[in-house]
């Protein structure tokens, strides 16, 4: 029989039910400071409704729109946790109703676009246009240097 929707999950139930195994649960606990479960004797985890929300918003943001960590702590930051939980908000609602595939909803394009200033984007690229100048370079030397080699090469052999 299914829990109500405002009991308390374990971590084993909460695990099964986002499809994220135990140890990464515990892992994003240290990660993302939000995310704090109830804890009773031994140390055993109850999270609680919100707690679980705020955890399919995360593994939404880290799996599905494909932030990295440091990502998702900036976007709570910056946006709170009411941000990352209204993005999950879907995929709850799917889990809740006992679908068993589900398609978390995309981050729109403005919210990563709030990561950056515009400033930073303005250096980002170009850090990217310097990086390609010394692609060209090392691309440019490679093919001077094995011209070189086999020249060098030939001269060694002819020396002998």
């Amino acid at each position: 029989m299914p829990k109500e929707t405002e009991a308390f999950r374990n971590i084993g139930e909460v695990s099964s039910e986002l499809g994220i195994k135990k140890h990464v649960l515990r892992f994003w606990e240290l990660k993302f400071p939000q995310l704090k479960p109830m804890k009773r004797g031994g140390g055993r985890r109850l999270y609680r409704p919100a707690d679980v929300q705020l955890l399919c918003g995360i593994r939404n943001l880290l799996q599905t729109a494909g932030y990295t960590i440091k990502g998702v702590q900036k976007i709570l930051r910056d946006h709170g946790v009411e941000h990352v939980k209204a993005a999950a908000t879907s995929v709850a609602a799917g889990l809740e109703k006992g679908r068993a595939e589900h398609r978390p909803p995309a981050v729109s394009v403005r919210a990563k676009a709030t990561l950056f200033t515009a400033a930073e984007v303005r250096a980002l690229r170009a850090i990217v246009t310097e990086l390609e100048a010394c692609e060209a370079l090392l691309g440019a030397a490679a093919r001077d240097s094995n011209g070189h080699n086999a020249q060098g090469a030939k001269g060694v052999a002819s020396r002998g």
